[in-house]
């Protein structure tokens, strides 16, 4: 056998595991190895936001979700704006150079804090903020970039190769900070979390040149286009309410807010009685985080094109739903901390495996100014609202006398809604992908 068939055999292997075509294989390249920068950047400092929570105080904990909505209620009008204004080409980078530089002041000024023996209580609150805002930002900003690049076909094959390559930088990410933390202090991972960005910018240039390049797109409809999105600023916000499709992915979203936001407040209570230390209760996190991102890799990798090819996108986005009616009755009757921590890996792992990459491929069948407009303003504002309404929910629930099983019984209805909203999506979205076949739109 020739060195040549040897090659080509492999390639096919490759091809047929991952569903990957010989023409794709640069472009999910540098896709995954975006995706890697982006989420190892934000898992390098996530441990450190979740225990500035721990140490604001959990009573504060609907306070900084109050603050995180009103950021993204200012933030994506103006997103919303730069998009309508400016060329992809342009403001891509940008959007990532503006984190860089905010990431960048973050170290300056907790280090002057720490070394000068300053309390950084609130330091550590708009910290919160900033970093719900951030994750949000970058990784819709980075699946709008995807639906705009790749096909409604090539999406189902590819979404979830290239989702692995997040949580791969995740699990990295996650790990470094549990290694390093406790020798150089949570304030000097920024520098790192910044240079992973910096990458990230690199990879979206190598993106648009292979857009530029290939003979296989329309390159007046892709992210390489010299065009505007144009259109109104606030069109994103508009079609949420005037699409059943786009109010059912908002209600998706809010309902996960809502049972994530219930699991971190009752994390954060349950860690601040048992785990003293800010480092120490940033590493606790974030061997929670490696955990999930671990199991979410084999999802992403081998199981999510699978599912959604032989059940379709409702069974797919109705997984996590499914597991958080069984978690949140496990946790009614076993309500410590090793069932919390449990029940959100599990709920995680299946998020970030399944549900992230599925609900992402909605939009491969919606227009190019809703795929960054209008999933922008789900992913941010719409899903920052759910934690808000959360953790306020949880809060008024603690006044009148609930623990946390009571709680998670009253979490069970929203649960089972949540089962089958997803399924709904799931059929709406074969109605609109008929409708684009027949368009002969691929």
């Amino acid at each position: 056998m020739s060195a040549n068939s040897s090659d080509t055999d492999r390639a096919n292997l490759f091809g047929r595991i991952l569903g990957i075509e010989k023409r794709e294989y640069i472009a999910v390249a540098w896709s995954f190895a975006y995706f890697f920068c982006v989420l190892s950047s934000y898992y390098v400092l996530r441990p450190v936001r979740d225990s500035m929570a721990v140490g604001s105080g959990p009573n504060t904990i609907p306070w900084l979700f109050f603050g995180t909505f009103m950021a993204m209620l200012v933030a994506a009008p103006i997103f919303g704006w730069v998009a309508s204004r400016y060329t992809r080409r342009q403001f891509l980078p940008w959007v990532y150079l503006f984190f860089i530089s905010n990431i960048v002041i973050f170290w300056i000024v907790f280090s002057l804090a720490i070394d000068s023996g300053t309390d950084h209580v609130w330091l550590g609150r708009i910290f919160f903020v900033w970093l719900s805002v951030f994750n949000l930002f970058v990784v819709s900003v980075f699946w709008s970039f995807m639906a705009d690049i790749y096909t409604r076909k090539q999406g189902r094959r590819l979404f979830g190769v290239i989702a692995a390559g997040g949580s791969i930088g995740a699990l990295i990410g996650g790990a470094a900070t549990s290694i390093l933390v406790m020798r150089i202090g949570f304030h000097n991972l920024f520098p790192i979390a910044a240079m992973l960005l910096v990458i990230a910018i690199f990879c979206i240039t190598r993106l648009r040149t292979w857009v530029e390049q290939s003979a296989s797109r329309d390159i007046g409809e892709t992210a390489a286009s010299a065009k505007s999105l144009g259109g109104n600023p606030f069109s994103g916000i508009m079609h949420v309410f005037s699409s059943r499709y786009f109010t059912g992915i908002a209600i998706s979203s809010v309902i996960a807010s809502l049972l994530g936001t219930a699991l971190y407040i009752f994390m954060a209570q349950l860690v601040g009685q048992a785990i003293p230390g800010t480092d120490e209760q940033t590493q606790f996190f974030s061997n929670i985080n490696n955990w999930t991102n671990g199991l979410s890799l084999i999802g992403q990798l081998f199981l999510v094109k699978r599912v959604v090819h032989r059940f379709g996108m409702g069974v797919s986005l109705s997984l996590v739903p499914i597991a958080s009616v069984a978690g949140f009755i496990l946790l009614a009757v076993e309500p410590t901390l090793a069932i919390v921590a449990l029940l959100t890996v599990l709920r995680r792992a299946l998020g970030f495996g399944f549900g992230k990459p599925t609900s992402d491929m909605l939009y491969s069948v919606v227009t190019l100014e809703d795929k960054y407009k209008t999933k922008n303003f789900i992913d941010t504002a719409i899903y920052r609202g759910g934690d808000l309404v959360g953790s306020w929910v949880i809060k008024g629930l603690a006044v009148l006398g609930l623990g946390i099983s009571a709680v998670s019984v009253v979490m069970l209805p929203f649960a089972a809604l949540w089962g089958f909203v997803s399924l709904w999506l799931g059929r709406d979205y074969r109605r609109q992908a008929a409708i684009l076949r027949d368009s002969g739109v691929t």
